[in-house]
């Protein structure tokens, strides 16, 4: 039991000497991720600025409701919603996996400020009959990018990615649309996750952003 106990020890000792390789550290373990964006290396880590404050764009507390109402923790059934630690987990293994995909749903404008690195952009509007996308732009993205197939009329789910969608926050409703579109065309609900938080819990904890 002793030797246990300092094994225990020693483990948790080599923790926190990695988590402090820098002062803000993401989480115990963890002090920064380094992927892919674009074909570019980048790091994710928080600013090591102790005074950072957030993006003056996501400081704002209150938007007109509706459209910009306060989205639920859970958006449909079996829709997984997910923190920042589960997202950057998402990310990393994304770079090696190509079974997941990592999806901001909002429009171009918002992603040239800013974006989560390792994302693509699929906007909300091109993946949304009533905004007046064509269902076959619509397959066109579940084949090609998604990786269903089209049977006769029928979709066949078996292969296709494992989606991770977000937008600009807990007040947005992009990602929550898409992912509304996806279950109607059949998508498996366990195959779709949702970063609730968004840009503005992420900008919050001062994680990198891309341009």
């Amino acid at each position: 039991m002793k030797n246990l106990l300092i094994i225990a020890g020693c483990l948790f000792a080599l923790q926190i000497t990695v988590a402090e390789e820098l002062a803000v550290a993401i989480d115990w373990g963890l002090s920064k991720v380094e992927i892919k964006h674009d074909g570019k290396p980048v790091t994710i880590m928080r600013s090591q600025d102790l005074d950072n404050t957030v993006d003056p764009r996501y400081a704002k507390t209150s938007r007109k409701c509706p459209p910009f109402c306060i989205q639920p923790i859970v958006i449909a059934g079996g829709v997984q919603t997910l923190g920042e630690i589960e997202l950057i987990d998402y990310i990393s293994r994304a770079v090696t996996d190509d079974s997941i995909l990592i999806i901001d749903s909002r429009t171009p404008g918002w992603v040239s400020k800013g974006a989560i690195p390792g994302s693509i952009n699929i906007p909300w509007a091109e993946f949304n009959p009533a905004a007046g996308t064509d269902p076959l732009l619509i397959a066109e993205i579940l084949e090609e990018r998604f990786g269903a197939v089209s049977l006769e009329g029928l979709w066949d789910f078996t292969h296709a990615k494992t989606l991770v969608l977000f937008c600009n926050g807990m007040w947005c409703g992009q990602s929550p649309t898409n992912i509304k579109t996806l279950l109607k065309f059949g998508y498996p609900a366990a195959k779709i996750k949702r970063y609730r938080g968004g840009l503005q819990d992420w900008e919050i904890l001062g994680l990198t952003v891309v341009k």
